[in-house]
Order: C-alpha cells, then structure tokens, then sequence
C-alpha cells in the first residue's frame, strides 16, 4: 500500500512539474508566474514530503491530482484554466448554437465565489429574479471557489433542457433556486428599429457566421442612413478575435489596428485591410460590464480611432489570446499566450474600455443608454 502511495505521489509531481514547465514556456508577459522553476519545485517537494509522512489517510490519487492541476492552472489569471475531460468538451463545442444556459454572465478571480455582472434579456435567470451583483456559492451541490471562470461558465452550459440548482447569496440574505437552461439567443444578432438612431444592431455571441449575417441583412438598409448606428455589445461575453477583427472592418479600415504582446515572440498585430463598408455611418457602442473579450477589443479600437462614442459601464479588460492543449488523459490545459495592447501602446488587459459616458450602476435601462447616446 505505500508503494503505491509513493508511486502516486512521485507521479503527481511529474504531472505538476511538467506542467509548470508547460506554464513557464508558454505564458504571456505581463502575468504572474513562478518566481523560481528551482524554489517552486522544492517547495512541492517539501510540501509532498510531509503529505507522505503526516497525512491521517492515504490521499485519493484522482482526487488529489485533478485539485493539485486545477489549483496550478486556475490560480495563473482569470482566463486559464484546467478543464477535465467533461469540460474539453464543451469546451470544443462551445461555439455550436445547441447549447443551452441559463443567461446569467459571471466574473471571477480564482478562490473567490463567482459573482454576477450580467442578466440576459428575457433569460431563464432573469425570469428566476437573478440580479447583477448576486453572488454565487453553490453550483449543483459543488463550490466553485477553485473553478476558473472558464469552468464556472461551461458548468452553466448543456445540450440538454437539464436545471441548474444556485446557492445565491445577496446582502446577508442565501436563497436556493432551480433554473432551467434554455436556448438563450435565436441568432448570434438582432437588429431593431430605435427612434432617432439609423437602429440597434445587437452582438449577443461574437463567433462566426454573426460579420457574414451583418453583411448580408443588414448593411444594405444602412449604407443610405444619417443617424447614428447602435452597436450594442451589453452581455456580449463570448466571441472569438477573428470575428471581432471583420467587425471592426466594417466601419473602419487600417494597416493595423493594435497585437497581441507574447511571451519572447514577435507581436502579433490585428489589421483591418478591406474597404469599410459603413465608414462613414456615425456609429455609438453600448457597453457593460459583461462586455468582455472580443467585445472589448472591438470597443477599445474604434473609441481610439476616435470613430464611436461608447456609453455605459467600463468593461473588466479580458483582452487575451488563448492556446488550448489536449493532455493524455482526455482532460486539457487552457493557457493565456498574449495579452492584447491598442495601437498607442495602451494594454487592454485587466485595465477595460472605459466609456465616454458613463452610466450609473443602477440604471441599465435601454431608455437611459438611448438617452445618452446623443
């Protein structure tokens, strides 16, 4: 029995080892890493030594090395994460419309609970009276204190119609509730009419095809229009760079419109080479604090071409490059690569997109975005 309880412990640290090495090779400059691979690693030995020695049991070996690579990878900044093997999946799925949520937008730093920053418009949260600023202890049954928010947000996600059951903790109040997942979007965009405003154009998931849809149905109503176009990028949590490139493509056209900053690689620069088909069209973007990643990047570069206004919150400044890497077990490693800085060197990331105008907290209604968009 203690050899293999040795045997499993001197694994664990290979994992662990090799997956600091991994982390060292790999992370983006700008974010924490280990001060010294030699201090860590001998810290993890002294650490694994006492566990052998002191421990009251013998630890559960799966248990014990999926806590030991969440912790390593989770702990890095807010967009790495270790994924199990459940979580590569929907992971690699997650830019398919099948699946189902319950409408709520989440923020997290690693060890704290997952608090609520955003409310999906006629969402299943919103119909269950999820709030902004409510705080999340429980999910299922689980604590997500050591999820990454990447985990966080997938454990929300299923192909099924399967209820989610919340701990939620507002002011010193704890309510239970069970919420249904549902498809939350019918496209990836929306465009309404808005008195005043040429209309509002409405991002709900920046992936593909949501550019080639905007190309298709809407801009041949816009191309004639004097009002200003609303872009609203509210909740708009999830997207991907490339796509959010096209967007900007389309109101605005330059040799280079800000990179990517990489760990002792080249900078990896975003341009907008074609003919902006709306460059003209007065433009104002509405943004809150659910506005994050490639909606932000969208955001930041057209306010520094001085071509938008944006109206509302300041966003949290998720503006990083990913590498995804597939490890033996069928689990995965998600990794922060490069953190993305604006064309006058301005870094994005952990700083946002602070707004022109800026709109109270308590106060998101369309009528005060609208009112102060002119």
């Amino acid at each position: 029995m203690r050899n293999k309880r040795t045997k499993f412990i001197i694994l664990t640290v290979l994992a662990v080892v090799s997956l600091l090495l991994l982390i060292e090779k790999n992370l983006a400059p700008g974010l924490s890493s280990t001060p010294s691979p030699n201090r860590s690693f001998e810290l993890l030995r002294i650490i694994v030594h006492y566990i052998q020695n002191n421990y009251i049991q013998e630890a559960n070996p799966a248990h014990t090395m999926k806590g030991a690579l969440q912790g390593l990878a989770n702990s890095l900044d807010m967009l790495s994460a270790y994924l199990d093997q459940e979580g590569v999946i929907k992971y690699s799925q997650r830019m398919e419309s099948e699946y189902k949520d319950i409408g709520a937008v989440l923020y997290k730093r690693y060890g704290s609970f997952p608090q609520v920053i955003g409310v999906i418009e006629n969402s299943p949260a919103q119909k269950h009276g999820i709030q902004v600023g409510d705080v999340i202890s429980a999910l299922d049954e689980k604590s997500p204190q050591i999820m990454s928010l990447v985990e966080t947000n997938l454990h929300l996600k299923s192909k099924n119609e399967k209820s989610v059951r919340l701990r939620i903790l507002r002011g010193n109040k704890t309510e239970e509730k069970t919420i249904e997942r549902a498809s939350l979007f019918k496209e990836s965009i929306s465009f309404t009419p808005a008195e005043g405003t040429s209309g509002i154009l409405k991002i709900h998931r920046l992936y593909p095809p949501s550019v080639k849809k905007i190309k298709e149905s809407i801009i041949s109503r816009l191309r004639s229009a004097k009002n200003p176009l609303i872009l609203d990028l509210r909740n708009c949590y999830e997207g991907d760079i490339q796509e959010a490139q096209k967007l900007i493509n389309i109101f605005l056209k330059a040799p280079q419109i800000g990179y990517f900053k990489r760990k002792e690689e080249p900078k990896d620069y975003l341009v907008c080479p074609d003919n902006a088909e709306l460059k003209t069209l007065p433009l104002v973007v509405w943004t809150n604090q659910a506005t994050i990643g490639p909606a932000e990047i969208v955001a930041g570069v057209l306010q520094e071409f001085k071509r938008t206004k944006i109206i509302g919150l300041q966003t949290l400044g998720l503006t990083a490059k990913q590498k995804f890497f597939l490890l033996e077990d069928g689990s995965g490693l998600l990794l922060t690569s490069g953190i993305f800085y604006l064309n006058s060197g301005e870094k994005l990331w952990e700083k946002g997109v602070k707004p022109d105008v800026e709109i109270k907290r308590e106060d998101q209604s369309n009528t005060t975005y609208l009112r102060n968009s002119f």
